[in-house]
């Protein structure tokens, strides 16, 4: 962790533009209602702006509409909350794991290790299992044969990879992820169920991050894409065959079914499902519990809660609800149409 800078050395570093004494010292961040002196705090919620009024923090970060808000020491930036992230990442480094492989790791004499990577205890790398430089492998770890793992990604303890599996650079991954576990891919066949080999495999991109216990399925016969600089939450599931397009960011609980291609730089909110088989365009932003059921064709922000029911008589009611507006507008200019003709009387 870096020593004690002041507003000016911060700004040098990261941009934006310092208001008030440039000189206090910033040791670490907080929030607006914990901080005290020598942290910095941010508002980029408007529905916060009363903590700042009571903040103790030595200083703060906002936006140039907010910055007459307060007299403290502050830095004026476009977009707090991304300041505030590279801020946080400036005071609390991720630490540089110390090369090395414990004794009790068991290690292919076929893989490929430089001598920059971790390997921790009891952790498994597979025949023909090539990992990067600086690549750190938590303790419990399984990488099946052939996983390629890119330099200076970090996986967390009891992360399993299966085989031919690849992982780019930067990546981080944590406890529990399951990646290349074979996909729900069954047929039916006079009443019984026939497994379909599972045969393609994962690809993760650079600068991924993967959430504690989410699970992304190997495709059936091509591989399932995670690309560059996507954000995954905990406990999401990604099924067999998926594309994530690049900088898409998932929350937790949200669930992908096979086949689907989702576009880059989209949202999808916590415990939303998107169905098999659908294409979502870029810069798509799904609400929390929202179902897609067919395929998004324009960018822009879609949500929908609609209970169950029998599902002849869903089909019917949600036909319905997709015209409500429409119908709303009808029954306005008709009761329009019946006001003048009274007037007429």
């Amino acid at each position: 962790m870096p020593g004690p800078l002041t507003l000016a050395q911060i700004a040098a570093r990261l941009g934006g533009r310092v208001v008030g004494d440039a000189e206090v010292l910033i040791s670490q961040v907080g929030s607006l209602e914990s901080a005290r002196a020598g942290q910095i705090a941010f508002l980029a919620n408007p529905k916060y702006r009363a903590s700042l009024a009571t903040t103790r923090a030595g200083a703060v970060v906002l936006a140039p509409a907010t910055e007459a808000l307060t007299r403290l020491p502050r830095i004026v930036s476009d977009n707090p909350y991304a300041y505030f992230a590279r801020l946080s990442q400036l005071f609390n480094p991720v630490g540089i794991p110390q090369p090395g492989i414990d004794a009790t790791a068991i290690v292919s004499p076929r893989a490929t290790v430089p001598q920059s990577a971790r390997i921790e205890a009891g952790a498994v790398i597979g025949d023909g299992a090539r990992l990067g430089e600086r690549v750190s492998i938590g303790a419990g770890c399984h990488l099946g044969a052939n996983v390629a793992i890119g330099d200076d990604s970090r996986l967390y303890p009891s992360v399993v990879v299966y085989a031919g599996c690849r992982i780019g650079a930067r990546a981080m991954i944590h406890s529990g992820v399951v990646i290349g576990a074979d996909g729900f891919g069954i047929a039916e066949d006079a009443g019984v169920w026939v497994k379909v080999p599972q045969i393609g495999a994962v690809i993760v991109g650079d600068d991924v991050e993967i959430g504690a216990n989410t699970t992304i399925d190997r495709g059936t016969i091509d591989d399932t894409v995670i690309e560059d600089g996507v954000k995954l939450d905990n406990q999401i599931q990604i099924g067999h065959n998926v594309r994530v397009g690049a900088h898409t960011a998932m929350a937790g609980f949200s669930g992908v079914a096979g086949s689907a291609d989702i576009g880059r730089h989209c949202t999808i909110g916590a415990a939303a499902i998107i169905l098999g088989h659908l294409t979502i365009v870029d810069h798509v932003h799904v609400s929390a519990a929202t179902v897609i059921s067919r395929s998004i064709r324009q960018p822009g922000t879609y949500s929908g809660v609609f209970p169950f029911d029998e599902h002849a008589s869903w089909v019917r009611n949600a036909a319905l609800v997709r015209h409500l507006d429409e119908l709303a507008q009808r029954v306005r200019a008709l009761e329009k149409h019946i006001a003048g003709e009274g007037k007429d009387e």
